[in-house]
């Protein structure tokens, strides 16, 4: 009795009506809006323009399918034209089947002729793309567990897959190879970054980098799975792309580095230019705020220092009148008039202090 295992789901697809939706479709989905939504703030960082990254993906993208799915359909041609099948099976890519290698060497035949449309050095746009497109790749394989397909050998380890029967399987728990190599492809990515912001990788570095550590990776991977694959010399035919592909990474990045050392200054004609002349105009801006903002400081020092003069020549009147008011009641009894004009200027001020205290409260 198994006491812990990963479930795999009943079925990869619910109907919205007439509509169905794939969880192998939607992973493929999520996996390229993180790769192009990674890739294009990288792309920016190295002073590129927002959005170039998506303009060129719009070529990668069906390239990369295309050939993931020729890879697969070339390398398991029985699956679809054996006798008994159906070829049009071929052309059924949601149920499955994209061969990373020939995703990777067709999506970047699209991306070649959208960064010549867009005048920017290929290696340079791939450098920056390599980490999201390492993390893609761990989307993406979430796509084989909603399939229940790629699995490994069989195991009793708690974290086992668990397949139920159904088409060319056997049900049972076996190793889940589709969350090792998610997991290493997210490692992968995290490799690829340090060593970019360590190293200064550029010249198509980045991209070679990310290839060997997928490789490497997905060569003792697939050495796990048990579905059927062509043998050469006792291995899988997948197991010797990753090898050559492996040795021809290392290659490119140890000759790159000895030819091209550094990172390239500028990976888009033009983008350093927009930008700066861009952060010009937000500082002119920004100083005529700062002149609005300082007229309108004075005028409001200029309204109080005129309240602030109003204020000290009605303070002189009312201490002249006071003074006044004293000196005629000092005078005494002799003048009836003075004393009643006196008693009439008291009470004006009185009134007045009254007034100016209401003000003030």
């Amino acid at each position: 009795m198994d006491l812990a295992y990963i479930p795999s789901p009943s079925t990869g697809v619910i109907n919205l009506g007439p509509i169905p939706l794939r969880g192998y479709a939607f992973c493929i989905i999520i996996g390229v809006f993180v790769a192009v939504w990674f890739g294009n703030k990288r792309w920016v960082a190295r002073g590129g323009r927002s959005g170039t990254v998506a303009d060129i993906a719009v070529w990668a993208v069906p390239f990369g399918l295309v050939g993931g799915r020729l890879y697969h359909v070339i390398t398991d041609y029985q699956l679809y034209f054996s006798e008994g099948e159906n070829w049009v099976d071929a052309f059924k890519i949601w149920q499955g089947g994209l061969g990373i290698w020939g995703a990777v060497a067709l999506g970047a035949v699209g991306a070649w002729i959208g960064c010549r449309r867009r005048g920017i050095p290929l290696p340079a746009w791939a450098d920056a793309l390599a980490p999201g497109l390492a993390l893609a790749q761990a989307c993406g394989r979430w796509g084989n567990w909603f399939n229940q397909e790629l699995y490994g050998k069989a195991t009793d380890l708690p974290w086992a897959l668990k397949i139920s029967e159904g088409p060319n399987r056997v049900a049972g728990t076996y190793h889940p190879t589709f969350l090792y190599e998610s997991l290493w492809c997210i490692g992968a990515a995290l490799l690829v970054i340090w060593a970019d912001r360590r190293f200064k990788l550029g010249h198509g570095r980045v991209f070679a980098l990310y290839v060997a550590a997928y490789c490497a990776g997905r060569a003792w991977i697939e050495y796990m799975r048990v579905d059927e694959a062509h043998h050469i010399l006792g291995l899988r035919l997948n197991v010797w792309t990753a090898l050559i592909v492996f040795v021809l990474a290392v290659a490119y990045f140890v000759i790159s580095a000895k030819l091209r050392p550094g990172r390239e200054e500028i990976v888009e004609p033009g983008a350093a230019e927009e930008a700066a002349e861009a952060a010009k105009t937000g500082d002119a801006e920004g100083v005529e705020s700062a002149e609005a903002d300082t007229d309108s400081g004075n005028a409001e020092d200029s309204k109080a220092d005129a309240s602030a003069g109003d204020d000290d020549a009605a303070a002189k009147k009312d201490a002249a009148a006071r003074k006044d008011v004293a000196a005629k009641t000092d005078a005494g009894p002799e003048s009836d008039v003075d004393s009643k004009s006196a008693e009439a200027a008291v009470t004006t001020l009185e009134k007045n202090d009254t007034a100016e205290a209401a003000k003030n409260g």
